[in-house]
């Protein structure tokens, strides 16, 4: 792994998205110094607090990746708190999935323009090399763009949002399998029953908690989040952490109070293997992703297991 550097960011950068609610707010974080970046979309939660669901949370690993040499990117979706769209009657309220996927899409689109709004990174970026991380419902949003599949609620009609620009993913904590919801995720969120991950082909890492139980969304306990890994195919690597909750140690937002297991060693192991994992993944050869395995699982007290296929 590259050694940290000083990072800037940069919020809010604007672009205009005509037949969104509202226009695309994002933030982005940056080295200061170093050419040919690659570029990190980080797609935040929808969770309870009233800024981690926005351009403004999930410092713990926007700060990282960026001080490690990437151009991250965090746009605000149409669910985050800081809107007013959740309680909306909009037909995606309130988790906005497709929107969501449409975000980083845009994105991609309109690169062009964000250079221009942040000339501190015009011309330092490599947009062939690009990476998706999301929690939770950002796990969700990584988990589409990489290739997973659903039915529409509305007309039963397969919907696909691949983007064939991301070259590898990382899912903290994602949503699992359509058949283990709970009965309030599937009278509230019905999409999620439809989920097909055998479709999900871009390499990805899969990181879930084994304390991670999530009953307001599924019947199935904490292996739910590790169903992306066991129903998509290779190559894919699923990173166990041990005594991980929801939070995965804290990785939304710095002394966040919802984060219900707390952990600074836990969030410093999800930030060295996932910016490990992106980086051997964008970059083969790298040895980022052995080392990052080796301080995971080694030693008498190791933090997680690491499979792989």
């Amino acid at each position: 792994m590259s050694q940290a550097t000083q990072v800037l960011s940069i919020s809010p950068v604007v672009l205009p998205a005509p037949g969104r609610a509202v226009e695309l707010q994002l933030r982005v974080s940056a080295p200061v110094t170093g050419g040919e970046l690659p570029v990190l979309l980080l797609s935040h939660g929808h969770g309870p607090s009233n800024h981690l669901s926005s351009l403004n949370g999930y410092g713990p690993l926007a700060n990282y990746f960026a001080a490690h040499g990437f151009v991250v990117i965090q746009p605000t979706h149409l669910d985050s708190k800081t809107l007013p769209f959740r309680s909306s009657d909009h037909p995606d309220a309130p988790l906005f999935w497709r929107a969501r996927a449409e975000d980083m899409q845009r994105i991609l689109d309109r690169f062009e323009a964000i250079e221009r709004a942040v000339p501190a990174i015009a011309g330092r970026v490599d947009r062939g090399k690009v990476a998706v991380l999301g929690h939770s419902m950002g796990g969700h949003t990584a988990s589409v763009l990489l290739g997973a599949r659903h039915r529409d609620p509305r007309d039963g009609s397969e919907v696909s949002l691949a983007e064939p620009r991301i070259q590898a993913g990382v899912l903290l904590a994602a949503p699992g399998r359509g058949d283990a919801l709970s009965n309030y995720a599937a009278e509230h969120y019905p999409f999620f029953s439809t989920i097909d991950f055998s479709t999900m082909t871009t390499p990805a890492l899969v990181v879930a908690g084994d304390k991670d139980g999530s009953p307001h969304l599924t019947t199935a306990g904490a292996a739910w989040h590790a169903d992306p890994y066991f129903l998509s195919p290779g190559p894919k690597s699923l990173v166990t952490l041990f005594d991980a909750g929801h939070g995965l140690g804290g990785v939304s937002g710095y002394d966040a109070a919802e984060t219900t297991d707390e952990n600074l060693e836990r969030v410093a192991a999800v930030q060295l293997v996932t910016a490990a994992y992106l980086r051997s993944r964008l970059y083969p050869g790298d040895p980022a992703w052995q080392e990052a395995q080796d301080a995971l699982t080694g030693g008498a007290d190791p933090l997680g297991r690491i499979e792989s296929k």
